[in-house]
Protein backbone atom coordinates (compact mmCIF):
# COMPACT_ATOMS: atom_id res chain seq x y z
CA UNK A 1 0.00 0.00 0.00
CA UNK A 2 1.42 3.31 -0.75
CA UNK A 3 1.77 5.89 2.03
CA UNK A 4 -1.44 6.13 4.00
CA UNK A 5 -0.82 10.17 3.92
CA UNK A 6 -0.67 10.30 0.30
CA UNK A 7 -3.90 8.19 0.04
CA UNK A 8 -5.72 10.22 2.32
CA UNK A 9 -4.63 13.56 0.44
CA UNK A 10 -5.34 12.21 -3.13
CA UNK A 11 -8.98 10.70 -1.74
CA UNK A 12 -9.14 14.39 -0.80
CA UNK A 13 -9.16 13.71 3.08
CA UNK A 14 -7.46 15.23 5.92
CA UNK A 15 -4.67 13.25 6.90
CA UNK A 16 -5.00 12.83 10.86
CA UNK A 17 -3.74 10.30 13.25
CA UNK A 18 -6.33 7.88 13.12
CA UNK A 19 -7.17 7.66 9.86
CA UNK A 20 -3.33 6.51 9.27
CA UNK A 21 -3.62 3.99 11.44
CA UNK A 22 -6.68 2.40 10.12
CA UNK A 23 -5.22 2.26 7.10
CA UNK A 24 -2.17 1.07 8.49
CA UNK A 25 -3.75 -1.77 10.34
CA UNK A 26 -5.76 -2.58 7.39
CA UNK A 27 -2.89 -3.02 5.01
CA UNK A 28 -1.82 -5.10 7.68
CA UNK A 29 -4.53 -7.20 8.42
CA UNK A 30 -7.34 -7.36 5.56
CA UNK A 31 -11.05 -8.48 6.03
CA UNK A 32 -10.87 -7.00 9.34
CA UNK A 33 -14.30 -6.51 11.34
CA UNK A 34 -14.23 -2.51 12.64
CA UNK A 35 -14.07 -3.86 16.62
CA UNK A 36 -10.55 -5.39 15.59
CA UNK A 37 -9.61 -2.51 13.67
CA UNK A 38 -10.43 -0.38 16.48
CA UNK A 39 -8.55 -2.30 19.13
CA UNK A 40 -5.74 -2.75 17.01
CA UNK A 41 -5.71 1.28 16.12
CA UNK A 42 -5.94 1.79 20.12
CA UNK A 43 -2.63 -0.38 20.19
CA UNK A 44 -0.95 2.19 18.01
CA UNK A 45 -2.40 5.85 18.73
CA UNK A 46 -3.74 4.57 22.89
CA UNK A 47 -7.31 6.46 23.44
CA UNK A 48 -9.67 6.50 20.19
CA UNK A 49 -13.44 5.78 20.23
CA UNK A 50 -14.42 3.00 18.45
CA UNK A 51 -17.25 5.32 17.02
CA UNK A 52 -14.49 7.27 15.95
CA UNK A 53 -13.07 4.00 14.29
CA UNK A 54 -16.15 3.09 12.72
CA UNK A 55 -16.47 7.40 11.49
CA UNK A 56 -13.13 6.47 9.59
CA UNK A 57 -14.09 3.21 7.91
CA UNK A 58 -17.05 5.09 6.42
CA UNK A 59 -15.25 8.15 5.23
CA UNK A 60 -12.51 6.14 3.76
CA UNK A 61 -15.38 3.93 2.47
CA UNK A 62 -17.11 6.86 0.47
CA UNK A 63 -13.74 8.06 -0.45
CA UNK A 64 -13.18 4.28 -2.20
CA UNK A 65 -9.69 3.72 0.01
CA UNK A 66 -11.58 0.79 1.69
CA UNK A 67 -14.23 -1.51 0.71
CA UNK A 68 -16.63 -2.93 3.05
CA UNK A 69 -17.59 -6.68 2.58
CA UNK A 70 -20.20 -8.60 4.35
CA UNK A 71 -20.45 -12.27 4.42
CA UNK A 72 -23.39 -13.81 5.35
CA UNK A 73 -23.43 -14.43 9.21
CA UNK A 74 -20.38 -12.42 10.10
CA UNK A 75 -19.78 -8.57 11.13
CA UNK A 76 -18.67 -6.50 7.98
CA UNK A 77 -15.05 -6.84 7.07
CA UNK A 78 -12.56 -3.95 5.87
CA UNK A 79 -10.23 -4.08 3.28
CA UNK A 80 -7.76 -2.08 1.73
CA UNK A 81 -7.72 -3.90 -1.57
CA UNK A 82 -10.15 -1.72 -3.70
CA UNK A 83 -11.18 -0.87 -7.61
CA UNK A 84 -10.10 -4.43 -8.90
CA UNK A 85 -12.24 -7.03 -9.72
CA UNK A 86 -11.66 -9.91 -6.74
CA UNK A 87 -14.33 -12.09 -4.33
CA UNK A 88 -13.37 -13.55 -1.18
CA UNK A 89 -13.20 -16.93 0.39
CA UNK A 90 -14.44 -17.34 4.07
CA UNK A 91 -14.17 -20.40 6.38
CA UNK A 92 -17.07 -21.89 7.70
CA UNK A 93 -15.23 -22.50 11.01
CA UNK A 94 -13.20 -19.71 12.26
CA UNK A 95 -14.67 -16.93 9.59
CA UNK A 96 -11.05 -16.15 8.08
CA UNK A 97 -11.48 -14.77 4.94
CA UNK A 98 -8.82 -14.44 1.84
CA UNK A 99 -8.71 -12.69 -1.36
CA UNK A 100 -10.07 -14.55 -4.63
CA UNK A 101 -9.24 -13.01 -8.48
CA UNK A 102 -12.03 -12.72 -10.69
CA UNK A 103 -11.79 -15.92 -13.10
CA UNK A 104 -12.80 -13.21 -15.62
CA UNK A 105 -10.75 -10.41 -14.71
CA UNK A 106 -13.57 -7.99 -15.92
CA UNK A 107 -16.23 -6.59 -14.23
CA UNK A 108 -19.12 -7.92 -13.60
CA UNK A 109 -17.39 -11.01 -13.97
CA UNK A 110 -21.18 -12.80 -13.32
CA UNK A 111 -23.97 -12.03 -15.61
CA UNK A 112 -27.29 -12.46 -14.46
CA UNK A 113 -29.76 -14.18 -16.38
CA UNK A 114 -32.34 -11.51 -16.17
CA UNK A 115 -31.17 -7.92 -15.07
CA UNK A 116 -34.70 -6.84 -14.59
CA UNK A 117 -33.76 -3.82 -16.41
CA UNK A 118 -30.85 -3.10 -13.56
CA UNK A 119 -27.26 -1.90 -15.41
CA UNK A 120 -24.75 -4.45 -13.88
CA UNK A 121 -21.06 -2.84 -13.04
CA UNK A 122 -20.01 -5.40 -10.29
CA UNK A 123 -20.58 -8.70 -9.06
CA UNK A 124 -19.81 -9.74 -5.58
CA UNK A 125 -19.14 -13.42 -4.68
CA UNK A 126 -18.28 -15.59 -1.72
CA UNK A 127 -17.21 -19.04 -1.66
CA UNK A 128 -17.60 -20.56 1.50
CA UNK A 129 -15.10 -23.59 2.93
CA UNK A 130 -13.26 -24.38 5.71
CA UNK A 131 -9.29 -22.92 5.97
CA UNK A 132 -5.95 -24.85 6.36
CA UNK A 133 -5.72 -24.19 9.92
CA UNK A 134 -9.59 -25.12 11.14
CA UNK A 135 -9.41 -28.28 8.71
CA UNK A 136 -5.37 -29.42 10.58
CA UNK A 137 -7.22 -29.11 13.93
CA UNK A 138 -10.55 -31.22 12.66
CA UNK A 139 -12.94 -28.36 12.44
CA UNK A 140 -14.81 -27.40 9.58
CA UNK A 141 -17.64 -29.94 9.77
CA UNK A 142 -19.57 -28.53 6.17
CA UNK A 143 -23.18 -30.06 7.81
CA UNK A 144 -23.40 -27.26 10.25
CA UNK A 145 -25.15 -24.02 8.24
CA UNK A 146 -23.10 -20.50 8.52
CA UNK A 147 -26.04 -19.17 10.27
CA UNK A 148 -25.55 -20.79 13.29
CA UNK A 149 -22.31 -19.32 14.00
CA UNK A 150 -21.68 -16.33 16.33
CA UNK A 151 -20.24 -13.42 14.42
CA UNK A 152 -16.74 -13.81 14.30
CA UNK A 153 -13.74 -10.90 13.78
CA UNK A 154 -10.62 -12.10 12.47
CA UNK A 155 -7.01 -10.17 11.96
CA UNK A 156 -4.64 -12.44 9.95
CA UNK A 157 -0.97 -12.04 9.67
CA UNK A 158 0.96 -13.65 6.82
CA UNK A 159 2.02 -17.12 9.11
CA UNK A 160 -1.74 -17.94 11.09
CA UNK A 161 -4.74 -15.99 12.33
CA UNK A 162 -6.19 -15.66 15.32
CA UNK A 163 -9.42 -14.75 16.02
CA UNK A 164 -11.87 -13.05 18.51
CA UNK A 165 -15.73 -13.64 19.15
CA UNK A 166 -17.73 -10.88 19.59
CA UNK A 167 -21.36 -11.72 21.08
Amino acid sequence: MADPRARLRAAGLRVTAPRQAVLGVLSEHPHSTADSVAAAVRVRLGSVSTQAVYDVLAACVDAGLVRRIEPAGSAARYETRTGDNHHHVVCRSCGATADVDCVVGEAPCLHPSSAEGFVIDEAEVVFWGTCPACRAAGAGNPSHPRDERAPVGVMHDSVHHHEERYS
